[in-house]
This record gives C-alpha cells, structure tokens and sequence, in this order.
C-alpha cells in the first residue's frame, strides 16, 4: 500500500550490513558489487540529488552570511524569522534551492527519499506559513506514499478548515499552524468538495485506501470463521492502514457492510468532486502518458497545465496504491467515459 520503510538493497532485497550511497544519502546497497550494477539506473537521480543539496548549503550559507543593515541578519534569520521567509526577499534563492532538492530526491522512490522530501516540504511550512510557493501541494500525496495516511488526513483537514479561514493571520506566529492531529478521517468529507485540487485527489486516494482495508477486513472476518482468533487477528492487523488500525470498534466488528457502503459513497463523491474541479484528472491518471513528464510553468483552474503539475505531485502515491487505479477505472467506465 506505500513504500517499505524497512532499509533494503534495490539489487538483491538484502537488509542487513548496508551502506549508505555517498552522493544521494538515501540508497542503500549491501555491497560494492550492487552498488555498481545499480548505476546506470542509479546515477543520474543521484547526481541531481547531490548537486542539489550543494546548491541549497551554498544558499544557506549566503543567507546566514548576510548583513543585517535594514533587513534582519542573516546569522540569525533562521530562528528569527522563522514563518516569514519568502516575505524577506534574500530568502527566495534559499527556499528555491531547498524545492529544487525535494524534487531531485523525488526521482528516487526510496522510503528515505521520500521521507526525506517530506520534511524538506514540512520545514518550508514552518519557515513561510502563508506558502507563497504552494508547497502544501505536495505534501499530502507523500504522507501516503510513507503510509502516514492520518497525518495526511490532519494536514489536509487543517488547510480546508483552519486554513480557509478569513481572518486567519498569517503573520501572528501564535495562531495555531498545522495542529490537527487524529481528525476522523470517517467523516463524510463535505469540507473536501471544494478544496484546493491536489488535496482532493489525495482525500480521493485515502478513501479508496480505506474502503480497501474495510474490504480486506470483511474478507479475513469471512476466513476466520474457520481459523483461531490469533491468527484472525494478525491477518486483520497486517490488511488494516494506520487508519484502521486504531479503530479497534472497526477491527471487531461483525458487520461492516454498512461502512463499506458509506465509504463507497464518499469515494463516488470525491471522484465527482475532482472531475468538476478538473476534467482532466482522471483521464491522465488512467492514460497519463506525457503528462508525466510535463512542466507547466503557470495553469489556471480546470485547466490541462493545472492536472499536469497536479497529477506529477501524486501519481506514484496511486501507482502504489494496489488496484486504486483499477477502482477510478471502474468508476470512469460506470460514467461511460
């Protein structure tokens, strides 16, 4: 359902005795002899990833080097003017370089990779809270990828919610910032309808993991009529996501057609809820051909550039969703597209 978070060479599987590859830091392999068969395929995101990360230190290190004259001093701009970023004009090649890292580390679909960018992403958050890059667009889909399916349902719920507020004061570091935590992702998701699209395409994603976990759960309560309760209970704690999984109601119950009716129904209703926003999606995400390796440098809503930049934020969060695509399929063919 995401990616192993288990270290493990990509050659052989092995996980034990690793070492970390010395350009990109977040590949492992277990010997010289793999680390050298997995080159050609390897080198080149490496190579971005590196010169990537020497670009962001080379920023930061002017940043910090910066005089304060009539703007606050770089040696200390970290710590003191943490949130504001981007609205200091000197700050703009920093967090520039630091986006154009996440998106080399991006090129390598390695847990730590991804968890990587993911940080990098959270920490832009925290330096600039009105996001005047967007990168809130991101992060939703690579919380899935890591299989942190509620942080990313708290994250999005905060921009829908919290976020939408008018008389939000981004500049007033005591307002609360990103600190949902634990939201029922159950809910109907009425606040969703509307939301910016890429997080929609993720609430999308993450109804359709947990429908499928809902699923798994009614299959493993069918076998284990027949099998002791043990071993029922480790089929359901492996099927269930981090979701689920807290739900202990959810785990034990004896009837859960009733939720995987609901949930089918949320599902539906979100992929409407995309479709209306962007014609596009859904299409691309079954055929995206290339869209993929598109990069619109400005979209309006609804528009084809929009489902481009969008669809590269979380395509692999839905190829590596087993049988999600295959559901939006089904669904497109049930509105004979």
């Amino acid at each position: 359902m995401s990616l192993n978070p288990t270290l493990s060479c990509p050659i052989c599987g092995a996980k034990e005795g690793l070492s970390r590859c010395a350009g990109c830091k977040v590949t492992f392999y277990c010997s010289q002899e793999h680390l050298i068969s997995d080159r050609p395929d390897h080198e080149g995101a490496c190579k971005d990833v590196k010169k990537a990360r020497i670009a962001l230190e080379d920023e930061e290190a002017t940043l910090r080097a910066a005089p304060g004259d009539f703007m606050p001093a770089g040696e200390t701009i970290f710590e003191d003017e943490a949130g504001y970023f981007w609205g200091i004009v000197k700050t703009r090649p920093y967090m520039r370089a630091r986006y154009a890292l996440v998106e080399a580390l991006l090129e390598i679909s390695t847990y730590a990779a991804v968890d990587a960018a993911l940080n990098h992403l959270l920490d832009m958050l925290r330096l600039c809270r009105s996001d005047n890059m967007g990168v809130r667009d991101a992060v939703p889909a690579l919380f899935l990828r890591l299989g942190k399916d509620q942080e990313c349902y708290d994250f999005v719920k905060w921009w829908a919610s919290t976020g939408e507020r008018s008389d939000y004061d981004w500049g007033d570091l005591d307002e609360p910032y990103l600190d949902l935590k634990d939201q029922n992702a159950l809910e109907p998701p009425v606040l969703f309808a509307r939301a910016d699209l890429s997080h929609s395409i993720s609430v999308t994603l993450l109804k359709i993991r947990i429908l499928f976990d809902l699923q798994a759960l009614k299959s493993a309560a069918a076998i284990g009529q027949k099998l002791p309760q043990e071993v029922l209970d480790n089929i359901r704690n492996q099927m269930a996501s981090n979701i689920i999984s807290q739900r202990r109601d959810i785990i034990e119950s004896d009837n859960l057609d009733p939720l995987i009716d609901d949930f089918q129904t949320q599902v539906s209703d979100m992929y409407n809820a995309v479709d209306k926003s962007n014609r596009y999606f859904w299409p691309a995400l079954l055929r995206p051909g290339d869209n993929l390796t598109a990069r619109p440098g400005s979209y309006s809503s609804g528009s084809k550039e929009e489902m481009q930049l969008k669809l590269l934020y979380s395509y692999n969060s839905w190829a590596e969703t087993p049988g999600a695509i295959d559901y939006i399929r089904m669904l497109a063919a049930d509105r004979n597209w």
